[in-house]
């Protein structure tokens, strides 16, 4: 508590702290300033929360400016921008004239569009090792319009599904800033629009009985069988919720023993300190939903799922409802 009353660091930035004195364990992390007023919080679970929600607004973003001939690579990470190498191609040399008829200087203007070409194909090839290394999440392109579809023509199809969006930019000019401003402004309205779609399918696959499940009951079984692909909730969500001290099966009823395993339980004051690092744990895609009327009709919190298990065929699984 002493330590935690002395940390001031850097006031344009924020700092979490993750403390354990049985386990002599401290880390810090210096984070974006969007976080809220300094808050500690003092419990047998690390209070992930405040940080699972921006992590998950901050995928690891590349974003490439490119002509003809160059490309500035870009790394844009919680609100950070770095410049990374660039990718340049000279383009050949001319002589003077153009020779006989204007062969050469024929010749050069298809030796010009040949190496622009092939500039194109480098930058494309670059992206998808570094996509295949794991390199960034998402990829957003600065170009003129009359570039963009000699790269297009170039991308891998897996490179097609994590671009978010474009935008025009000089390359020699733009600088550092404008490249996250542009590239935030993106960001932003491809999440708000992934989230309005994804509440409006766990919705209708509800509705259908299919890959989709609102209410709290219902996400804590889907989480216990390994279907959730995503999970959603109100970003101000909070619920009360049992955890067995024994198996680790949480239950939306207020019970003093496990139904799963026959241990006593413990009250948690809110179910999500429990949640979020599952969902972290197992990779599960997490949405904080904010303002929207009809995802506030169905509790504030669903599941789209990978699978059901009740619908498999053959499947012996089971589940304590």
């Amino acid at each position: 508590m002493e330590l935690a009353g002395q940390l001031h660091g850097n006031q344009t930035r924020a700092k979490a702290v993750f403390a354990c004195g049985n386990r002599r364990f401290w880390r810090e992390f210096d984070l974006p300033p969007q976080l809220s007023g300094t808050q500690l919080f003092v419990n047998r679970r690390f209070h992930l929360k405040p940080l699972a929600a921006l992590l998950g607004a901050h995928p690891r973003i590349c974003v490439v400016l490119l002509d003809r001939h160059k490309a500035r690579v870009f790394d844009l990470r919680l609100d950070e921008v770095k410049e990374q190498e660039g990718l340049f191609r000279p383009l050949p040399h001319r002589g003077r004239g153009d020779g006989f008829a204007g062969y050469d200087g024929g010749h050069a203007e298809r030796s010009v569009q040949d190496e622009a070409l092939h500039h194109f194909k480098f930058v494309a090839e670059h992206l998808r090792e570094a996509l295949e290394k794991d390199l960034f999440d998402n990829l957003i392109i600065g170009c003129q319009e009359s570039n963009w579809h000699d790269l297009e023509t170039h991308l891998h199809p897996y490179l097609k599904k994590r671009m978010l969006g474009r935008f025009s930019a000089d390359v020699g000019s733009m600088k550092a800033d404008h490249v996250r401003e542009q590239a935030g402004r993106i960001l932003r309205e491809s999440r708000d629009e992934r989230r309005r779609n994804l509440v409006k399918e766990v919705i209708s696959q509800s509705k259908s009985n299919s890959r989709g499940v609102t209410g709290l009951r219902r996400v804590l079984r889907s989480l216990e069988l390994g279907e959730v692909q995503t999970l959603l909730m109100g970003e101000n969500y909070r619920a009360h919720a049992v955890e067995c001290t024994g198996c680790g099966h949480l239950d939306a009823h207020m019970v003093r023993y496990c139904p799963a395993c026959g241990r006593s339980t413990r009250e948690l004051e809110d179910v999500c300190e429990a949640i979020i690092p599952a969902t972290i744990r197992r990779d599960i895609e997490l949405f904080y939903v904010d303002g929207d009327p009809e995802f506030d009709k169905v509790g504030n919190i669903a599941a789209l799922l990978r699978f059901r298990a009740d619908q498999s065929k053959g499947s012996g699984m089971a589940a304590v409802s």
